[in-house]
């Protein structure tokens, strides 16, 4: 697994625009928030930015990414060439996307560290740590579930953006208008759970019981993207 991580480490830092969609547009769009934190704040909260900043993340520095490379790997039969080795499917498919998922974590990091210095630190950092793992898994998951139906790097650009859009749309509806109304439906949401518990870790004030409760929808998404993957990821390229 640690070989074929690093072999994916090596082309990530050789193709550019995976370097654009993974470190460059994130970091820029978290920077564009932080920079104007006192804006977004009075619409809705500091933990409402940092919320945004960890979805950013997480569907364009992890989601898109992940989609991307085994979209990738697939067309150009790398992924049957691995098949034909001693390694397990599920290293294979951990070896490929670690590199991904290290540098997304390494960035979340290093932003929220960086929005902390400036606007101050989180009420509770483990309850934010078990929010980032959770919405990590979460898109992770939807990653190599959307990675079945994407034929190429190319068309990953068209099908990782309805759920990249539709994440950071429900992060910032739950993060401006909160979730005393449609509240179901909001947790229910892809990220709706998952931002609300961003939100009760940075800003503090919610019993730390009723905030855990909030992993299990976003637990749930990961359950469903398992399964999606499992019935529609491909090793071949579709014909």
């Amino acid at each position: 697994m640690l070989t074929i991580a690093h072999s994916e480490l090596i082309q990530i830092f050789r193709d550019r625009s995976a370097l654009i969609t993974s470190l460059i547009m994130p970091v820029a769009a978290s920077a564009f928030f932080i920079y104007y934190r006192d804006g977004f704040a009075r619409i809705g909260s500091l933990g409402y930015i940092a919320a945004v900043l960890v979805f950013t993340i997480a569907a364009f520095s992890l989601y898109a990414t992940v989609v991307t490379t085994l979209a990738a790997r697939r067309q150009n039969l790398f992924l049957k060439r691995l098949r034909s080795t001693a390694a397990t499917d599920p290293a294979i498919l951990s070896g490929l996307v670690l590199p991904v998922s290290v540098i997304a974590l390494v960035q979340v990091g290093l932003i929220l560290v960086a929005f902390s210095v400036v606007s101050g630190a989180p009420a509770n950092i483990p309850l934010l740590l078990v929010a980032i793992a959770a919405t990590f898994v979460m898109m992770l998951a939807l990653g190599m579930a959307t990675a079945g139906l994407t034929n190429s790097s190319e068309r990953a650009q068209i099908t990782t953006l309805p759920l990249s859009l539709v994440t950071i749309a429900v992060a910032n509806w739950v993060g401006i208008t909160g979730t005393e109304s449609f509240t179901v439906l909001k947790r229910l949401l892809p990220g709706g759970s998952a931002t609300e518990l961003v939100i009760h870790s940075w800003n503090g004030g919610a019993p730390i019981g009723d905030s855990l409760l909030l992993v299990a929808p976003t637990l749930a998404w990961v359950a469903v993207a398992i399964v999606l993957a499992a019935r529609l990821f491909r090793w071949e390229p579709r014909r």
